[in-house]
């Protein structure tokens, strides 16, 4: 598993600078409408790429914070996973760095089931996961990237849309940390049974829908 990881993310490397020669998607319809309104729109459309849209972003939030029940653990695999998306999705909508959809989305499934297999692996948190949950953070800002670029940015209002579609993928995701905090670790985390009935099973029901994602989407 570590050497595919390896793998396709030197492949992906690869293509992370390879300038397009396209500019991004523009969206003529709201270069004219006020930045409150458009902030709005994009604040509303990074939620609905998380919730209810995004089931592979999803599933990988919910692997994130399986492993372990410390707050603050999972924290810092958020923040990592944060700062990484939001350097590819800039950089990304710039056309400073872009890579093929056929390689990225086909990575982004594999990292939901890699973190669900170490999930069922190892019995605690590894320091390298927060290096891995940040790498895999980059690819995932590359696929938000495209997302957004379906519905096109308004060229006078380029960062207010980026940030506010970022501040919305954020909603998204804090939603899902906080539900699985609510439902599964604040009344079970602490339980002997935890690991043998919540972890195990979800991991393995991560890891399998996102090995079929991997290759449905390589082929």
């Amino acid at each position: 598993m570590y050497r595919t990881i390896q793998k396709l993310l030197a492949l992906l490397g690869a293509c992370l600078f390879v300038k397009d020669l396209s500019a991004h998607a523009i969206n003529y319809a709201l270069e004219k409408v006020p930045a409150v309104d458009v902030a709005w729109f994009y604040l509303k459309l990074g939620t609905k790429h998380i919730i209810p849209d995004g089931v592979d972003h999803i599933l990988f939030i919910v692997a994130l914070c399986l492993i372990n029940t410390k707050w603050k653990t999972i924290l810092w695999q958020a923040t990592a996973f944060t700062i990484a998306h939001s350097i590819t999705l800039a950089l990304s909508m710039k056309n400073i760095v872009t890579a093929p959809g056929g390689i990225v989305e086909p990575i982004i499934a594999l990292s939901i089931a890699f973190v669900a297999i170490e999930n069922i692996l190892l019995t605690e948190l590894k320091p390298w996961r927060v290096l891995i949950v940040f790498g895999f953070g980059l690819v995932h800002g590359l696929g938000f990237a495209s997302a957004l670029n379906e519905t096109g940015l308004p060229r006078n209002q380029f960062y207010t849309s980026i940030l506010a579609f970022n501040a919305g993928v954020e909603i998204g995701q804090i939603a899902i940390i906080a539900a699985v905090f609510l439902l599964l670790i604040i009344p079970f985390g602490q339980k002997s049974w935890y690991r043998k009935f919540i972890v195990y099973p979800l991991s393995i029901l991560i890891a399998c829908i996102a090995l079929y994602w991997t290759v449905q989407r390589v082929l």
